[in-house]
């Protein structure tokens, strides 16, 4: 049996186990995650709606799922190692199965990898960002700043990433990307791109040093999440200005001290002015009871020894004066 064969015949084992309502959620552009908790309840997240439950899974059917994903990613997954995380053959779709006994009973959430590009101006459009915000990170496009975008989980920031990134490539689509992540989820439409992915043995600190010596102009993580993120700042301080990349936290006042905290993993030494010499905008955005919003667009220009200087840009700060 060839590569192709076989992998045709995994993908199609891995649909069957799916199932029909999962399958067609998967392929709905407009999804962003399919959950099942231990209880059998199904739910599905579209973007902008609410949370909605799609039916029900028998727990057989859920253990026989996340079996399969294991045989797919050619790991195991049972009693001793019941976590299982990777991606999808299927679409590179994220995939987090547990089985018990760290829960009731099996469960996994599937985070489907973006498929549509929203553009800057959609997001004007529909009201999850306004004018000046759209203008301030063009701008900072155009004079090759560093963008931080900054959210909580399943806030979108690798979609608004991903319109980021569509700025960049429209503006300068001479430029050399170089794209570290995790997980393919960043999507980049430039001749001239090199996507790399971390391993079980190479993490991000590691891609990061080498991206150095592949002659990028832009540098773009998908995610920091430790102390790599140290690397990146000076990476982006070094000659490699306007890059962008994503961090977990709620506000953008935040997510500079989820970085202080990031980089006190790799230097004993407290890393503000590194901080705030190496990024010059946060956009932070956050999903509320009516969708998402970009909550605030952050211009950070100093650190003057006891704190940053900034300058906001919320939402809530124009709607105020439009009312």
């Amino acid at each position: 049996m060839t590569a192709s064969s076989s992998r045709s015949r995994l993908i199609r084992k891995l649909r069957d186990a799916l199932g029909e309502t999962i399958c067609a959620a998967l392929e709905d552009v407009d999804v962003v995650e399919v959950m099942l908790n231990p209880d059998g309840r199904l739910f599905v997240e579209r973007l902008g709606e609410e949370i909605e439950s799609i039916g029900e899974l028998k727990p057989g059917a859920a253990e026989i799922i996340i079996g399969s994903v294991a045989h797919a990613l050619q790991t195991e997954v049972d009693d001793e190692q019941p976590i299982i995380s990777g991606e999808l053959p299927i679409d590179g779709h994220r995939f987090e199965g547990l089985l018990p006994p760290v829960v009731s009973a099996p469960s996994f959430t599937i985070r489907r990898r973006a498929s549509r590009l929203i553009p800057l101006s959609d997001y004007v459009s529909s009201g999850v960002m306004t004018k000046l915000q759209a203008s301030l990170i063009r701008h900072a496009v155009h004079d090759r700043l560093n963008i931080v975008v900054s959210g909580g989980t399943g806030s979108g920031k690798t979609t608004l990433a991903n319109a980021v990134i569509a700025e960049i490539v429209s503006e300068t689509p001479a430029h050399r990307l170089l794209i570290l992540e995790d997980t393919a989820e960043i999507q980049c439409a430039a001749e001239n791109a090199v996507c790399l992915h971390t391993t079980d043995t190479v993490d991000m600190g590691r891609l990061l040093k080498s991206t150095m010596r592949l002659r990028p102009d832009r540098i773009i993580v998908g995610e920091v999440r430790d102390g790599a993120a140290l690397t990146l700042l000076k990476a982006w301080n070094t000659g490699h200005p306007g890059g962008i990349t994503t961090i977990h936290a709620n506000n953008a006042h935040s997510a500079l001290r989820r970085l202080e905290q990031l980089t006190a993993e790799a230097s004993q030494q407290p890393m503000r002015e590194v901080i705030a010499e190496a990024v010059d905008l946060v956009v932070s955005i956050e999903r509320t009871a009516t969708g998402r919003r970009v909550r605030d667009v952050m211009r950070l220009k100093s650190f003057d020894g006891a704190a940053y200087e900034t300058e906001h840009h919320a939402q809530i700060d124009e709607d105020s004066h439009a009312a």
